[in-house]
């Protein structure tokens, strides 16, 4: 009897550890299924917002050397200026989701360039990944500054979310960039994961292998840095935007929208979220022009 008590244990035991390597590997293989959510129909553009813009098509190389295309919008400033803005989106859906935002940055005398992913609407390529989206964000880079030849301190870089972590990346590669704004972005996936209690049984830390790993990034930034976040945002809590904001070396600012939730802290916050913007492009431009003077005494 015994012995039956004991070899049912231990085939139990055996079970859940299979059960629980099985979970685990599932979790591996599919983690990025748990993160990114394209989403292939752009049924608006931005002439449906009174906005004039171009498509543009980039080349970003793949894993195999060969290039595939990623699609992207130009959309001019509402009045003359210099000033341009990589804007690299969250996670889910596509571009055509965040026309109005880039509207609001057009609206600031911002020439945007509103970027599409590998895998996201009208974009080349299979289902996105990390060192993925990085080169993406970096083939828009080359295009302003090598086809259109745009300085690079002419070149702000924002992201939302998801998107806020590719633009640390980017940011921290071309430190001569104007400035970066990141709005409701996390300090990494294994800080997310370890927000939700079904995946704090498994160990996150070893299995995850998309990483966004801003937190250990933020220190090398040199260029003037502007963290926005709203106060309620559910998905990702507005204090990680404050540990990346103590985390940052270079010149930084921090906004916190009262109120403001993952996806609307600009119409929540509006004149204070649209003012914090203009009070950072004049705190950056600062920044640059102290930085060349130390670098160029008169």
């Amino acid at each position: 009897m015994k012995q039956a008590i004991k070899l049912s244990i231990v085939v139990v035991c055996a079970g859940i550890s299979i059960l629980y390597l099985s979970a685990t590997t599932f979790i591996w293989a599919r983690q990025a299924h748990f993160i990114y959510q394209p989403d292939r129909a752009i049924e608006k553009n931005p002439s449906d917002y009174g906005l004039v813009y171009k498509d543009v098509y980039i080349d970003a190389e793949n894993k195999d050397n060969r290039f595939e295309r990623i699609h992207a919008w130009l959309i001019p400033p509402a009045y003359p200026s210099d000033k341009y803005l990589i804007y690299l989106h969250g996670s889910a859906l596509n571009i055509e989701a965040n026309i109005k935002h880039a509207q609001r940055f057009s609206n600031l005398g911002f020439t945007v360039l509103l970027v599409s992913y590998r895998g996201y609407g009208k974009s080349d390529g299979v289902f996105p990944e990390e060192e993925q989206l990085y080169a993406d964000a970096e083939a828009a880079w080359s295009y302003l500054v090598v086809d259109k030849r745009i300085a690079p301190e002419s070149i702000y870089i924002y992201g939302h979310s998801l998107g806020g972590a590719i633009a640390i990346e980017l940011a921290v590669n071309h430190p001569g960039a104007a400035g970066l704004i990141v709005e409701a972005t996390f300090t990494s996936i294994v800080d997310m994961a370890n927000l939700v209690s079904k995946f704090r049984v498994f160990p996150v830390r070893f299995i995850v292998n998309q990483q966004f790993d801003s937190k250990s990034k933020v220190a090398y930034l040199n260029v003037p840095v502007l963290y926005l976040h709203g106060t309620n945002d559910h998905k990702v809590p507005y204090e990680m935007s404050q540990i990346l904001y103590a985390a940052t070396s270079s010149a930084k600012k921090l906004k916190l929208i009262q109120g403001g939730g993952h996806n609307n802290s600009a119409l929540v916050g509006g004149k204070i979220y649209l003012d914090a913007i203009n009070e950072f492009i004049t705190f950056s431009t600062k920044k640059r022009d102290k930085s060349i003077s130390l670098l160029y005494p008169s």
